[in-house]
């Protein structure tokens, strides 16, 4: 078995340039940086200063048929993630990809077939899996630990944005060049980890306020509600407009509840389900023993470079994946169903839904905006930003 996997980044912006520094750095075992492409000629000369020696693409096609790689990390805009993944594993490497899988569920199936068929790993760069608080809520909900689930409410919105922001790059917030705003840009970390946690709901229903804060062609802020097959219900409000913002999540359950805000845990366990005390009990207001803690991370958010260094043990050493492909149409069919909601006055919609109606109502936004979809404005930096991390 080799001892080091060689990987490529096609796609070098702002996420693409840091993945290719950390690997390029060594900062991830079992990784080395073997090849880089992206179309602009700045970045590619960025390459070249940076990793003189590693060899440089402007076409992601040639890289792939190159043979410099044994695995691509995938991170140019968003409607070319899954057709890019799904090529190179047909041309025989593993792909990471950056999130979202696509912009639609009907076309990021393509890259999970593609996997099924060719048997190559695919991993989505799910960052925020690896906060040991995000993982010990999921083990509390999947464990049956709060029972039944009731309820989730996630309120969001320490995403803030300037205008700025969306001016910096001419495919950001479009239904062409980004698929959406809010909720297919940064959002999609959110979703991931809601459905991850509590599972995936059946319906949602949704108000998607398009250009609410910013002049922009999408929405910037995000109301959800969806419905699970038991009768359980949660809420999600997202936002790039308000400032502090936000992030809170709580879920209850017929066994207690969970807070997780400003970077702590808190818990409550209740001494009997509250199902139970609900019928067998005489009083009319009764009163269930509690046990109330405060959980605090046990561990550090390993973040980008826990991700690249969970594939690079799976591809090594089998370790399992901790944001398998397959998982990126999870969040994207709650956002896809979100716009679908959206587009229909608010009304419910099941979940799964016609995909192929929906990407082609996702297509006519795309055409009807009548612009092209550009190149971003600015330089790269090669850095991870706060921003991409968990920030309470």
């Amino acid at each position: 078995m080799a001892d080091s996997i060689r990987l490529a980044v096609i796609g070098v912006g702002n996420m693409g340039s840091a993945h290719a520094k950390c690997v390029g750095e060594g900062k991830v075992e079992g990784l080395v940086l073997s090849g880089l492409c992206d179309i602009q000629e700045s970045r590619l000369n960025w390459c070249k200063e940076t990793f003189p020696d590693v060899p440089r693409f402007s076409d992601w096609r040639e890289l792939i048929a190159s043979g410099c790689a044994d695995a691509v990390l995938v991170a140019p805009p968003h409607p070319l993630h899954s057709e890019i993944a799904a090529e190179a594993m047909r041309a025989g490497l593993h792909v990471l990809s950056e999130k979202p899988a696509d912009i639609s569920v009907i076309r990021a199936r393509g890259a999970v077939k593609a996997a099924q068929e060719t048997g190559k790993t695919y991993a989505i760069m799910l960052n925020q899996r690896t906060n040991p608080l995000f993982q010990k809520a999921r083990e509390l909900v999947r464990t049956g630990a709060l029972g039944e689930l009731k309820r989730s409410v996630w309120i969001i919105t320490n995403w803030y944005r300037t205008q700025a922001y969306y001016e910096s790059s001419a495919w950001r917030a479009t239904w062409a060049g980004e698929g959406g705003g809010v909720l297919l840009n940064q959002a999609p970390h959110n979703l991931d980890l809601w459905q991850w946690i509590c599972g995936m709901p059946v319906s949602i229903r949704a108000q998607c306020d398009v250009a609410r804060y910013h002049r922009i062609a999408v929405e910037d802020d995000a109301t959800l509600f969806a419905r699970y097959a038991n009768g359980a219900t949660g809420l999600f409000i997202t936002s790039t407009g308000e400032y502090p913002g936000t992030n809170r999540l709580e879920i209850s359950g017929t066994r207690g509840k969970l807070v997780l805000e400003n970077g702590t845990m808190k818990l409550w366990r209740l001494a009997r389900g509250e199902d139970e005390v609900r019928f067998a009990s005489k009083e009319s207001f009764a009163h269930i023993p509690c046990e109330e803690e405060t959980i605090l991370p046990e561990g550090e958010e390993t973040a980008h470079r826990g991700i690249l260094q969970n594939f690079a043990n799976h591809l090594l050493h089998g370790d399992p994946l901790l944001s398998p492909g397959a998982d990126g149409l999870n969040e994207l069919a709650i956002s896809n169903a979100a716009y679908l909601s959206a587009w229909t006055d608010g009304a419910e919609v099941p979940i799964p839904f016609d995909e192929e109606h929906f990407d082609r109502l996702l297509r006519e936004k795309g055409a009807a905006e009548g612009r092209a979809v550009g190149l971003d404005a600015h330089d790269v930096k090669g850095e991870y930003s706060e921003r991409w991390q968990v920030r309470w």
